[in-house]
């Protein structure tokens, strides 16, 4: 079985969760939700890779966000 690692981020502006990096060079997609990349990946991957699939490929997805606050204003 071949795994692939995706790790995803979520873009504030434009309100979207894309690939930000791959084990598989050309893997680019995007999605409204984490679970609506996730979804795409499957079919992205089996493009890539064509009719050359070593057998069972896992796609593993690790998803980064972020928030950030700023100080408080005083009382």
């Amino acid at each position: 079985m071949k795994l692939i690692l995706i790790r995803a981020a979520f873009d504030s502006d434009a309100k979207v969760w894309f690939v930000q990096s791959s084990d598989l060079a050309g893997v680019h997609a995007e999605g409204a939700t984490l679970d609506e990349l996730r979804d795409k990946l499957p079919g992205v991957v089996q493009d890539v890779i064509g009719d050359g699939a070593p057998g069972d490929v896992l796609i593993e997805i690790v998803a980064h966000t972020s928030a950030r606050i700023g100080p408080r204003e005083a009382a």
